[in-house]
């Protein structure tokens, strides 16, 4: 039961004390935070933006918890400091917010997508989505794409199907955070799909490099050049460059120097990293795991959770959205303990 009463001063007046905070401090181009728009209508807290509020019904979900345990790039790896899904989604969201600060945007918008953009990753990274991706495809003619998933997370998934009912604004950037999808109808949506490739880019090559895959005098030189040698004068190089551009274009761009030697690490580190012979290595054992448990569940259907409707599969589109939302939903270790109690006679592997 709410304790809150009639006589609040703080809360009877924070949503109008926010909008004309917002007037008064935010760029004419922000998003602004009210009115809230939602799928269904509801009373506003109080107390917190409806952004704010997005966000924090993101951090509490089921999703957002299980991000510890899902990988980056190096499935399961044996030291303590390389980046899991949740570190790479809490460096996207706190850098995405230095760049909204800088150009008078809406903070809790971005904040908000920041956190939800990957909620929808399958276990073992973006091996795992292309996997998955090839088996939906053969089996069902139908594709995977883990922004499509995090939105459906958000939509029908959470709360036991019910959903989060988060705002049009950040279901719009968690759908199009990536370049494979539409530009984002938001500039804060926007400054996330940026910020995403700029903080895995440059975490990688810190990871690839602690784990001996790369050393710092094989990265290209010329992007070094550019902007900078460690990984965190990268960081601030692009933010920089991203704020000035942007602020000059009144829309989210990077500079002519920048942003090319932006793109010319990533295609870097996808010859010499994410494709590269050692990930490639661990790839054939991943299809092997994911591919093995999506064929078990489509035999046998029994065992998977009822859908969001409550439903057991019937049709086709049914079963594929139910193993679908099953195996995504996975840890990387749920995923590989499902695998050994389906491959491994138990008696052996106590």
């Amino acid at each position: 039961m709410s304790v809150a009463g009639e006589n609040d001063i703080v809360a009877a007046g924070f949503a109008q004390r926010c909008s004309q905070a917002e007037e008064r401090l935010l760029s004419p181009l922000a998003t602004r935070s009210y009115p809230a728009l939602r799928a269904h209508a509801e009373e506003d807290c109080a107390l917190r933006t409806p952004f704010q509020r997005d966000r924090d019904r993101i951090v509490h979900s089921k999703a957002f918890r299980r991000l510890t345990h899902k990988t980056q790039v190096f499935v399961a790896p044996r030291g303590d400091h390389y980046r899991t899904r949740l570190t790479h989604t809490l460096e996207v969201t706190t850098i995405s917010r230095t760049v909204a600060r800088g150009l008078r945007l809406n903070e809790d918008l971005v904040e908000a997508i920041g956190v939800g953009h990957d909620l929808g990753h399958p276990p073992f990274g973006h091996i795992g989505e292309e996997v998955l991706d090839r088996c939906l495809k053969e089996r069902f003619g139908r594709d995977f794409r883990h922004y499509e998933h995090s939105l459906r997370i958000v939509e029908a998934l959470e709360r036991d199907g019910a959903g989060l009912n988060l705002t049009e604004q950040v279901r719009d950037g968690i759908a199009r955070h990536s370049s494979r999808a539409p530009l984002p109808d938001t500039l804060e949506g926007r400054i996330v799909r940026v910020i995403d490739r700029v903080a895995y880019i440059n975490h990688d090559i810190d990871d690839a490099v602690r784990a001996g895959l790369l050393s710092e005098d094989e990265l290209p030189r010329e992007p070094i050049a550019v902007l900078g040698a460690s990984g965190s004068a990268r960081i601030d190089a692009l933010v920089h460059d991203m704020v000035e551009h942007s602020e000059l274009a009144g829309d989210i761009t990077q500079g002519p120097a920048a942003g090319p030697a932006m793109s010319a690490l990533r295609d870097f580190m996808f010859e010499r990293v994410y494709l590269g012979p050692a990930v490639r290595t661990e790839h054939e054992k991943i299809s092997a795991v994911v591919k093995r448990l999506f064929d078990h569940y489509v035999e046998h259907p029994e065992l998977l959770p009822t859908g969001p409707s409550g439903e057991d599969a019937g049709d086709e589109q049914e079963l594929a959205g139910r193993v679908t939302d099953y195996l995504a939903g996975m840890t990387d270790r749920y995923c590989i303990r499902a695998y050994t109690e389906l491959q491994v006679p138990q008696a052996f592997a106590r």
